[in-house]
């Protein structure tokens, strides 16, 4: 079970948002992750908890941000409800999206394994919902995802597999690499592994 830590950063200027304090591990019926955020100056900031099936479908999100609320899971393509501050109003969201995302590591890993690329092969265009802070608001965005390639490296607790992608934002075609190896983030824009108590993950 990998546990560790991200610091979050502006993927433009640097400037720090924060940290992800993780832990992560498949199971028989998929993948959870589960992480606390806190602020620059070490405050409680909000919650993760991911989780998704076999296939790398999201069975259940919930997100939590400065007293926002996020509950959802693929239904009809996506479907969530999201709750706002007095916990008064809630509004439903539906698309016809593939699986959800924002700003936490966990969603780069949960769409890789939604996609499960091979390298060399096309790139594969993906329709997401969007979360992102302080207020959790959704936006349905597209991407493309190529895996470019894919290494073995050394490491004190063995062989370590490293895939690169090549994320495209089809909206503005920005272009960014996610590195990743298991279930676990080595580096992405606006995401750094400051820590990792135990290897990653490898899925089957």
């Amino acid at each position: 079970m990998p546990r560790g830590r991200y610091s979050l950063h502006d993927p433009h200027d640097r400037t720090p948002l924060g940290e992800e304090h993780f832990h992560c591990a498949p199971g028989p019926s998929g993948w959870r992750y589960v992480s606390q955020l806190t602020t620059p100056a070490g405050d409680h900031a909000g919650s993760v908890d991911l989780a998704v099936d076999e296939l790398g479908r999201p069975i259940r999100l919930e997100l939590h941000a400065a007293s926002w609320q996020v509950r959802g899971a693929a239904l009809e393509g996506v479907t969530w409800v999201r709750t706002d501050p007095t916990g008064t109003h809630a509004t439903e969201g539906n698309a016809l999206a593939h699986a959800f995302t924002g700003t936490s590591p966990a969603f780069l890993v949960a769409t890789s394994r939604l996609l499960r690329l091979t390298p060399g092969s096309p790139a594969t265009r993906v329709r997401l919902v969007a979360f992102t802070g302080p207020v959790l608001a959704p936006r349905t965005l597209d991407q493309s995802w190529a895996l470019v390639r894919r290494e073995t490296h050394a490491s004190d607790s063995g062989p370590l597999t490293v895939d690169e992608y090549q994320v495209t934002a089809l909206d503005t075609g920005e272009q960014y690499a996610v590195h990743l190896s298991g279930d676990v983030v080595l580096a992405a824009p606006g995401i750094e592994l400051e820590d990792l108590e135990t290897p990653p993950s490898a899925f089957g």
